[in-house]
């Protein structure tokens, strides 16, 4: 397998990777253009805009989108996260050029129909009530909100109701201006694949583009603060975060292990103490999340509300346990799961594609699997125990609850108890 990249006069961007036993291949368009991009008027556009990608195009109504991929077998879709928007398609080898003409158009040539814009709202609407009526969803917007207040990468990536009302089709046209700019684009594309054909293609459909600076979005500042929502449920959703390395950072690796010890499956500290010997949850995990300069170190359950408060404090507490008796087989058997998971992953196509996508978002390159592994095999017990020791010596911590919480400790309390 070999992965080449290429970029073109203007700024875009092209990374392949040939998997020669695959029949189909994965590709599409990554934009640096996410949530975090927006300003505070702009909440909900980007996603927005995701949704429109398929309502139409000069040539194409919504229908011929559909069909065009539909009709050899493929299928296609797209996503909006706080620091990109994908839209992608997976197709046999054959149909590369076909998926890649498609993924342009819905690109370049959007129409941004009036009655189609107010179809899409409804369908928008929908899905804000939907996670609205999700605690497990909403919370962790709440939570990345109380851990970056007031700024952009700490709004929700929907956007408020209010405004998604409001946005009209010159709305759209403008964040396209703004952020859609070659250089904020990566065309990445795995499976059967020919490298030299996509950048010939590339050329041809995107070349014409005139070079734009890319548009910086404003720095992350992990503030930390506390929501509490009391509501009559059945469970009491608790999520507290913690400030971690950003995904340039080489600790991102040790995060993610620990991540992994403290709370990543069935073997983890907090599964086998919280629900397995203690029985206080039926769900609790730990997660190492980052973005281009910042980190979030976050930690769920969903319990009762009479078991909210012990819960919350057990977290606290096994947290600075881990930074004084972390073994090294948990540690080895986190680094066999993270190497296990990048592996398998990249046995799909669409895993691989995204995966080059992010790493030439990073880096603009794609790093070599073997500089990956040995960041992680260089991750030893005294370095998880370190890492333990200075997230709760820090205690920069955010702090979201969502149902009978009542009960539960505050977070100067857990602040508190972290340093103590």
């Amino acid at each position: 397998m070999s992965v080449k990249f290429h970029t073109l006069d203007n700024g875009f961007r092209i990374v392949t990777e040939n998997m020669p036993s695959l029949e189909s291949a994965s590709l599409g368009i990554w934009v640096m253009a996410g949530g975090r991009h927006e300003r505070a008027e702009q909440n909900g556009i980007a996603h927005f805009l995701e949704h429109m990608a398929f309502k139409g195009t000069k040539t194409r109504s919504a229908l011929d989108i559909a069909e065009a991929i539909e009709d050899v077998g493929g299928f296609i879709n797209a996503y909006t996260s706080r620091e990109m928007t994908a839209y992608y398609v997976r197709v046999l080898g054959a149909d590369v050029g076909l998926g890649l003409d498609v993924i342009s158009d819905i690109m370049l040539n959007p129409v941004f129909d009036p009655a189609e814009i107010e179809v899409e709202r409804g369908v928008i609407l929908q899905e804000i009530g939907q996670a609205l009526d999700t605690p497990d969803d909403v919370v962790f917007d709440w939570l990345q909100e109380a851990a970056y207040p007031k700024q952009a990468i700490g709004r929700p990536i929907l956007g408020p109701a209010e405004r998604v009302r409001g946005f009209g089709r010159d709305d759209l046209k403008g964040f396209v201006a703004e952020r859609y700019g070659p250089a904020q684009m990566i065309l990445s594309a795995a499976g059967d694949v020919d490298h030299d054909a996509i950048v010939r293609t590339a050329e041809r459909l995107f070349g014409h583009l005139p070079r734009r600076d890319s548009v910086v979005a404003d720095a992350a500042r992990f503030i930390g603060d506390e929501r509490r929502e009391i509501k009559e449920l059945e469970q009491a959703h608790f999520t507290l975060a913690l400030e971690g390395p950003d995904y340039r950072n080489p600790d991102i690796y040790t995060a993610q292990i620990f991540a992994s010890t403290f709370g990543g499956g069935m073997s983890s500290r907090l599964f086998q103490e919280a629900r397995e010997k203690r029985g206080l949850c039926y769900s609790i995990f730990a997660q190492a999340g980052a973005f281009s300069d910042s980190g979030l170190m976050t930690i769920y359950s969903g319990t009762s509300g009479d078991k909210v408060h012990e819960l919350a404090l057990l977290v606290v507490d096994e947290m600075k346990r881990a930074a004084d008796d972390m073994s090294e087989a948990e540690v080895a058997r986190a680094r066999a799961q993270m190497k296990a998971g990048l592996l398998m992953g990249l046995e799909s196509p669409e895993r691989r594609a995204e995966r080059l996508a992010r790493l030439v978002s990073i880096w603009d390159r794609v790093p070599p699997l073997a500089e990956t592994v040995e960041m992680i095999d260089a991750v030893d017990m005294r370095k998880v125990r370190d890492f333990a020791g200075a997230m709760a010596e820090n205690s920069n911590a955010a702090l979201a609850l969502y149902g009978p919480v009542q009960d539960a400790p505050t977070l100067a309390d857990i602040k508190a108890r972290l340093v103590a």
